[in-house]
């Protein structure tokens, strides 16, 4: 019987001849880092793919000394919450293509130990969070979705300005007929929640209103809503738009709103700092700020790479734009 012949496996001298470059532009292109034009890392990945080339990754990080995973840290809401599920999958995406894994760790998971990876990104560090802080600590290279307010930044930054945008979405209220704002915020520990704060006591001071502003949790239930709307709305009646912060509040709180003789749209003003699916399908749906959670991952992700590859400083920001979403929650008001 002839002996089988198997097929020599493609090397990565295989794909960088089939291209035409070396050896180190083809394995930067393959990885992610380097200064490799668009034009060769398409054509590289190519004729990978062509070629069926797989790299040896446990030889690769024997070599290199890595581990070419990569770390993000979420608060504890993310399966929860719309926001940080686009948000990791926009960091996903950036990420597929440079080869690097990415491990998720939750926040409230009682993990202590640091993971083993060569760079760390942290979502909306939380003020008092321990683990958090020995993360953005922990001297590997780290991106920050938002800034830390309980001590320095040690890394890059990707923000976005949510006291413009608050400042914003309450120009559109005035102009839709609103005189006497009110915010639902969760408490200052997170940057987020500070500007949010910060924008809207601003606005209601340029105009000598003093706008009554909420306590709410991070992540709030329907009855803790309700009975925080319900309390400030009988200790403010003349409030005449509402401002939710979280995710999704001001649709969570439309039962209790219409039970109080208030109807959004009409003869109350309704909005929330956060965008969702769920915000676009409610009757009426409800006036929104789009912060892009899909492209703030991808842009942590890509600043982690830079840095990792020495294409930007440790201590680079990246301000992050944002949309308001006018929708029927905020017609003009009825008087």
């Amino acid at each position: 019987m002839a002996p089988v012949t198997r097929a020599r496996a493609a090397t990565l001298h295989d794909v960088a001849r089939r291209v035409g470059v070396g050896k180190t532009t083809a394995s930067d292109a393959l990885s992610g880092t380097g200064r490799v034009s668009p034009d060769t890392r398409a054509a590289v990945l190519a004729a990978a793919e062509e070629l069926g080339y797989v790299p040896n990754q446990a030889a690769r990080r024997l070599r290199k000394s890595t581990t070419e995973t990569i770390a993000l840290y979420l608060p504890e809401t993310p399966t929860r919450s719309q926001f940080y599920m686009l948000f990791v999958f926009g960091v996903l995406e950036r990420m597929a293509p440079s080869e690097y894994d990415v491990t998720v760790v939750f926040g409230g998971s009682g993990r202590r130990r640091v993971p083993r990876a060569d760079g760390l990104i942290v979502s909306d560090p939380l003020a008092g969070d321990p683990f958090a802080r020995r993360l953005l600590d922990a001297g590997l290279p780290v991106v920050s979705a938002e800034h830390a307010v309980d001590g320095p930044d040690p890394g890059g930054v990707v923000w976005t300005p949510h006291d413009a945008a608050v400042r914003e979405l309450l120009d559109h209220l005035a102009s839709a007929g609103a005189q006497r704002p009110a915010l639902l915020v969760p408490a200052a520990g997170t940057d987020w929640a500070a500007r949010i704060r910060r924008g809207f006591d601003d606005w209601c001071a340029s105009r000598g209103i003093d706008g009554p502003v909420r306590d709410v949790n991070f992540v709030p239930t329907t009855p803790e809503l309700a009975a925080t709307v319900g309390d400030l709305l009988r200790e403010h009646p003349e409030t005449d738009a509402v401002v939710c912060a979280p995710t999704e509040g001001a649709a969570m709180m439309l039962p209790a709103l219409r039970e109080l003789g208030r109807r959004p749209g009409e003869n109350l003003l309704l909005a929330n700092c956060t965008d969702s699916t769920t915000l676009q399908l409610t009757d009426p749906s409800i006036t929104a700020l789009d912060t892009l959670p899909r492209e703030l991952g991808s842009r942590c992700a890509e600043l982690l790479l830079d840095v990792m590859a020495g294409r930007a400083d440790p201590h680079t920001e990246v301000e992050m734009p944002y949309r308001l979403m006018p929708r029927a929650s905020t017609r003009r008001l009825a008087r």
